[in-house]
């Protein structure tokens, strides 16, 4: 994605992005970067905002929910065809025997 607005601070938010994902770690999802759920805020939360401030970013970052993260994490996954298909489960199921 192109430079968004919001990149200028993302040094500043650093413990809020660090903070989320301990948080999602604590719920099970433990292999989230930091790098996924930036992309995923761009994207979602600051994808028409100008102007953001930085206590926005802030509040946004931890206001995430698991599940949208999840979500949108799954259907770009199937946009950009990184699916679990037939073949990759014989391949797999090749290998365990």
């Amino acid at each position: 994605m192109d430079h968004h607005p919001a990149d200028q601070f993302r040094d500043h938010v650093k413990p809020f992005l660090i903070s989320k994902m301990e948080e999602f770690c604590l719920l099970g999802y433990d292999k989230i970067t930091d790098e996924e759920l930036w992309t995923f805020l761009k994207a979602k939360k600051w994808k028409k905002i100008e102007g953001l401030k930085v206590h926005q970013i802030a509040a946004d970052i931890l206001s995430v929910k698991v599940t949208d993260f999840m979500n949108f994490t799954t259907i770009e996954a199937y946009k950009n065809g990184n699916t679990f298909d037939r073949k990759d489960a014989q391949r797999l199921l090749k290998d365990l025997i």
